[in-house]
């Protein structure tokens, strides 16, 4: 296979056919932006909030000084580009520079350490990077070894300390570039742009997009749930390195000429609250954990919700605990999805006229979804089966990891995700863990999703987790840390009365040995609970 091109994806996929897509085989993904100004949307605004306000022709113009400045440092079609960018205007507006000029650019959690930040450069062989001023500091000298990489574009503010050959400043060295550009002509099934996996088990994986990906989530997901109009204006807590933040925040509201509200720095409660109430968006995209400490949060009944019209949570499991106290506060129901960075964005799906609570949702028009036994037969409703996602949005490979790719991306296009469902009768489908952390506990299998599904019922935890550890003499035992409402007087009390509650609602062995009591789950980048890093605890 090139460098270029991924022609791995069929033209007529059944997905396609269901929702009637259909792009030329000559496509650019940054159409998704640029086709607002044919439609006469130049002076609506794309993106607000406290980082800035852009019209779409405005944008547009960055984005293509961007777009030119990269050309002008001697990269070659395919080369990559890697984004080290809070949600700032500078990160659409680079993202769809490189896109349009037939670069790559590569989407970098910004809490990457430096040596995961060597690893990404020398994995993508990228030669340029583009960072805020705020992480320049962790372009040092462990991060630039062994790369390729030979300048550091600098927004948002001054150079700060780095070991990359060269830095230049955004503002002054985009102005000498011109405000028009014509796009690359990429296949539709040419690089894209990539994401990295999390890493979480093993070295991350590089995620290939295509040119045609965009387009495709949003003609699936956005215009079968979200139905987002030119009026709307889209808040993605989460950020745009993370897929999920991606859609809601660049694909989605663009392909619509909708608007972005982008609020940079980290999501304390009060500077959503306040972002809620200057700007007024109508769609809100969140996660449980998010949605728990926005409904604890001080000033959470004092904010004004009123402009919102949907809610919606993914990645992780929504309890009635979390959808109820939303509710309570905002008088919306939130919508629950699953999709995954190899999808792009959400493939199940619940509707805001149609759901079940817990459940991940229904299949959403485009995607093929099937639930599987461990030799590849397709299973009942009501019995457990493994995951399998089909849909033109489908990453075709893991960049130089062919065994991976080859455990995921299987026969036909279609995806393995190793997560076990049920689904009922109505076509909704029940997370039930992964496939891969069934554990003997006494000589009898448990799930610890199962177990933490049970926990986060009880109306005294905030938010918990569960997991398996592995005891001194090797075996192996469950482990549970929550986040109680009020701190526990008597955390031995509390312990029994939680044990006693699974004991109750479960059968009496699956309930966790060990209890630990913390003031707050550690996060991930992207607002996930960070299970390794309880691991160590």
């Amino acid at each position: 296979m090139s460098n270029q091109i991924c022609d791995q994806v069929p033209a007529d996929s059944p997905g396609a056919r269901e929702i009637g897509f259909s792009v030329p085989q000559v496509y650019n993904a940054s159409r998704a932006l640029f086709d607002n100004l044919g439609k006469g949307r130049g002076d609506k605004p794309a993106l607000i909030g406290p980082a800035g306000r852009r019209t779409y022709a405005e944008l547009c113009a960055e984005a293509c000084r961007w777009g030119n400045g990269f050309a002008s440092l001697g990269l070659k079609r395919g080369d990559r580009v890697l984004l080290f960018l809070d949600d700032t205007p500078a990160y659409p507006a680079a993202f769809f520079g490189a896109v349009r000029a037939g670069f790559v650019p590569l989407l970098i959690n910004t809490l990457t350490p430096p040596d995961l930040l060597q690893f990404y450069l020398a994995d993508s062989g990228a030669a340029i990077a583009v960072a805020d001023a705020e992480f320049c500091a962790r372009f040092n000298a462990e991060a630039c070894k062994d790369t390729n990489l030979r300048t550091l574009i600098v927004v948002n503010g001054a150079a700060g300390d780095h070991a990359a050959p060269s830095a230049v400043a955004a503002a002054g060295w985009l102005a000498q570039f011109p405000a028009e550009l014509t796009e690359a002509d990429t296949h539709r099934d040419e690089m894209a742009f990539w994401m990295y996996s999390s890493g979480s088990t093993g070295r991350p994986k590089g995620i290939v997009h295509l040119q045609h990906d965009m387009a495709y989530s949003e003609a699936a997901f956005a215009q079968n749930v979200l139905k987002l109009a030119p009026g709307d204006i889209c808040f993605s807590v989460p950020k745009i390195f993370f897929a999920y933040g991606f859609g809601n925040s660049v694909t989605f509201p663009f392909s619509a000429g909708a608007a972005t509200l982008l609020l940079p720095g980290q999501p304390k409660p009060a500077s959503i609250f306040s972002a809620i109430e200057q700007y007024k968006p109508t769609v809100f995209f969140g996660l449980p954990t998010l949605y728990t400490s926005l409904t604890k949060a001080e000033g959470a009944h004092e904010t004004d919700f009123a402009s919102l019209r949907i809610a919606l949570s993914a990645a992780e499991v929504l309890s009635a605990d979390v959808f109820n106290g939303w509710k309570t506060l905002t008088g919306l129901e939130i919508v629950e999805g699953l999709g995954s960075t190899e999808v792009l964005h959400i493939y199940l799906s619940n509707r805001p006229e149609r759901k079940k609570l817990g459940a991940a949702g229904l299949r959403v028009p485009g995607y093929e979804v099937a639930l599987r036994d461990k030799d590849g037969r397709d299973v009942a409703d009501d019995e457990e089966g493994i995951l399998w996602v089909r849909g033109d949005s489908n990453t075709p490979l893991y960049w130089n990891r062919p065994d991976k790719s080859a455990e995921t991306i299987r026969d036909g296009g279609w995806i393995y995700t190793g997560d076990r469902f049920v689904r009922d009768a109505d076509g909704f489908h029940f997370f039930r863990g992964r496939a891969d952390d069934l554990i003997k506990i006494s000589g009898q299998w448990v799930y610890p999703l199962e177990v933490e599904l049970c926990l986060a019922d009880h109306p005294d935890i905030r938010e918990c987790a569960v997991f398996a550890a592995e005891l001194p003499d090797r075996r192996m035992t469950l482990k549970a840390v929550v986040v109680m409402n009020s701190r526990a007087a008597d955390q031995r009390e509390a312990t029994r009365r939680l044990q006693d509650y699974v004991k109750g609602k479960l059968l009496p062995y699956k309930y966790p040995r060990e209890v630990i009591f913390i003031d707050e789950l550690p996060k991930t980048g992207t607002g996930k609970i960070d299970r390794q890093a309880l691991l160590r605890m």
